[in-house]
């Protein structure tokens, strides 16, 4: 990761042809656009890749959670569950649709654990998010099932984990839909953007009027001005030049991710010198998109004299535990109820006590694992000295 690192003639080129028509955005100018539709192309080859029906491209991939969730019918009142290991985008969403965020641990996916799950949902959840944490799968299919049983819609965070696979199905479309980011540091980038994907008509036809102010783009003698509108929506449009730079990324993926596998079968190799350390478990090792490198040690202070060893070398990786954008303890502005309103929303509403107070000690057995947890990022082009001197680092460490 990133997919810049293979911008070529390809990006540009597609990138030109939305410059020589001179139409940015996305809808309409039939005429002065001679057929390039670049967005909507962008997401027919997407639904395609994941062999799904549906996909609606958005600003980005926490704009394609709150679509979701909105097209979901999720809102004040809601509970909606998801892990305590993962981009605050995803809480964040949740929250600013008025409804509830529910954290459960995770186990030794980094995912969440199917079993804490069970003991979170109540007569309130509404939908239950799983988040495929650095490019690997969650335990998708026991998660499915059990929202089944009570009949919970599934919203799959896949923002890490485009191209990734459990058993040959592309994560993303083992729930009720699955949400995707391509910012500047995913394995595929248009700069800024996500996707939402389903295979279900009706919802993705109220993502696709939800993230355009409500329009429901069905073809009327009034153009652009004269499209109906079934509820209120917002903007969260993809431009042009963004589907343009999808559609050479897109066709680039599947070579990314196997140069990715190339590197972490390497590292793989490395860390099986050190004594007591573990791989993170997947569901599909063959599914993995290998977007990050994740290893446990046998115990924090094992992982700290191993990491330190590491940052002397120069290879430092990273501990999520002390991360303040991706793991639960870190969040003080959640704890905080931290807002811009001066009502309080959504922490407060209408001036009340607070909806819900967070303990940051609530996740225990998630803390116990983060803290031996160390992760690499993977590049998709690694110097082969470099790659080699990383790998002599992690090995020294066998000693430490």
């Amino acid at each position: 990761m990133p997919g810049f690192e293979v911008f070529g003639e390809e990006e540009k080129k597609e990138i030109a042809d939305v410059l020589e028509t001179g139409v940015l955005f996305r809808y309409e100018f039939a005429e002065q656009r001679k057929g390039i539709y670049k967005v909507k192309e962008f997401e027919e080859k997407f639904a395609k890749y994941c062999k799904t029906s549906y996909a609606q491209a958005v600003t980005s991939g926490t704009a394609a959670l709150k679509v979701a969730l909105m097209a979901l019918g999720v809102g004040p009142g809601d509970e909606v569950i998801t892990q305590g290991f993962t981009f605050v985008a995803t809480w964040e969403a949740i929250l600013d649709i008025g409804a509830i965020p529910v954290f459960t641990e995770i186990d030794e996916t980094l995912n969440m654990d199917p079993k804490d799950l069970q003991k979170k949902i109540t007569e309130k959840t509404r939908c239950i998010v799983p988040v495929h944490m650095l490019g690997s799968a969650a335990r998708i299919e026991e998660i499915v099932a059990i929202a089944d049983k009570t009949d919970i819609p599934v919203l799959e965070d896949t923002a890490q984990a485009a191209g990734a696979t459990l058993k040959g199905k592309h994560l993303g479309t083992f729930g009720t839909c699955g949400t995707f980011s391509f910012d500047s540091v995913k394995t595929m980038t248009t700069g800024e953007g996500g996707m939402v994907i389903t295979a279900g008509e009706r919802l993705w036809r109220d993502v696709s009027e939800y993230q355009d102010h409500g329009h429901d783009h069905l073809p009327n003698p009034g153009a652009r001005g004269g499209e109906g509108r079934n509820f209120i929506g917002f903007n969260y449009r993809m431009m042009e030049l963004q589907g343009a730079v999808g559609i050479a990324q897109l066709a680039k993926l599947d070579s990314m991710i196997e140069a990715q596998r190339k590197t972490k079968k390497k590292l793989m190799e490395a860390v099986a010198a050190i004594p007591g350390a573990k791989l993170r478990e997947m569901p599909d090792e063959s599914g993995d998109s290998a977007t990050f490198f994740a290893f446990m040690l046998t115990d924090k202070e094992h992982c700290r004299r191993v990491n330190s060893h590491l940052k002397e070398k120069g290879f430092g990786a990273i501990n999520f535990s002390e991360n303040s954008w991706h793991f639960y303890p870190q969040w003080e502005h959640l704890f905080n109820g931290s807002t811009l309103t001066n009502s309080g929303w959504p922490f407060k509403a209408h001036g009340e006590k607070r909806r819900v107070v967070y303990n940051p000690e609530l996740l225990p057995r998630s803390a116990a694992i983060m803290e031996r947890a160390l992760v690499y990022p993977i590049p998709i082009k690694m110097d082969h000295e470099k790659l080699e001197a990383m790998c002599s680092a992690i090995t020294s460490a066998a000693t430490i």
